[in-house]
């Protein structure tokens, strides 16, 4: 099987970054490690042991220490599990399940089984959007409360805009690297420039194998029998997964949506600055609490 990585020098570039994310986290994690069908996952945990659980699912080419630098303040309430998702981290197996059927949702269920978390209440990001919807779509009763943020796998974007402002300056960068070309890929897919992230996107983009397929959309009836409470938050300049597309196929898809919102003047990774954060843990945070 191909790796995702294209190299060992690229995926141990990727594990010093991990490291480098980790040291961020404004509060203690542990590492855990959960056998499934698909390869060892890798999941850090924290915030105290007596909060309502909470799984946290990360973007494509990112991991479980990033998730938790971005979504700090949740880990003052919950006791969040924030999960490397396979075939998009580092830390996790080597391997990439279909795009096309359930199979990151059955991943997903049996990384519920290895943590002993019946039902708990799951945030999904980007790509980790995708991944929530699928496990809502085989296991909809392991699932307490639902938040999607800017997530893969409701909409694709216009096509001729994703190629012209996203796919042709990604390839330009990636065969002749420099600051100008990341910033020509990143102006129209980072919402602000900030060095450390910026940099990261770069070493990413070179480290991982980014021939990958774009996930399946949702249907309707494969989400009839999903009725835990979903908040859907999607953002109005995303190119990817544009954000008033988003919502609109929210009210088809889920029969329980409770709550959606479109953030302004915002690309599709949200603002990295430590008052985004703070607006976001905390919405989500009113919404998973209602219960």
């Amino acid at each position: 099987m191909k790796s995702v990585f294209r190299g060992e020098e690229a995926k141990a570039s990727m594990l010093q970054w991990f490291d480098r994310f980790r040291e961020r986290i404004p509060a203690p994690t542990e590492s855990r490690t959960v056998s499934t069908r698909f390869g060892d996952t890798h999941v850090l945990v924290g915030g105290p042991e007596e909060g309502p659980s909470l799984v946290v699912l990360h973007g494509a080419l990112a991991n479980s220490a990033i998730a938790l630098v971005e979504m700090a303040p949740l880990l003052k309430h919950f006791r969040v599990y924030s999960v490397d998702v396979i075939g998009q981290s580092v830390k996790s197996a080597d391997t990439r399940p279909s795009v096309s059927n359930n199979d990151y949702g059955l991943w997903l269920r049996d990384v519920l089984d290895g943590l002993s978390l019946q039902k708990p209440h799951v945030v999904g990001v980007s790509w980790g959007g995708f991944v929530a919807i699928r496990l809502a779509a085989c296991a909809p009763e392991r699932i307490n409360r639902l938040a999607l943020l800017v997530p893969a796998g409701m909409v694709n974007g216009p096509a001729w805009a994703g190629i012209t402002r996203m796919a042709i300056p990604m390839m330009l960068y990636l065969r002749s690297p420099s600051e100008h070309r990341l910033k020509a890929f990143l102006k129209n897919l980072l919402t602000n420039w900030d060095d450390n992230w910026s940099t990261y996107m770069g070493d990413a983009l070179r480290a991982y194998d980014t021939n990958m397929r774009m996930p399946v959309l949702a249907k309707p009836h494969e989400l009839k029998n999903f009725s835990a409470p979903t908040l859907v938050i999607g953002a109005d300049r995303d190119l990817s997964f544009p954000g008033e597309k988003v919502l609109a196929r929210a009210a088809e898809l889920f029969p329980s949506l409770t709550d959606k919102e479109l953030i302004r003047d915002c690309n599709h990774c949200p603002p990295t600055t430590d008052e985004f954060r703070t607006w976001v843990s905390n919405r989500i945070r009113q919404f998973l609490h209602a219960s």
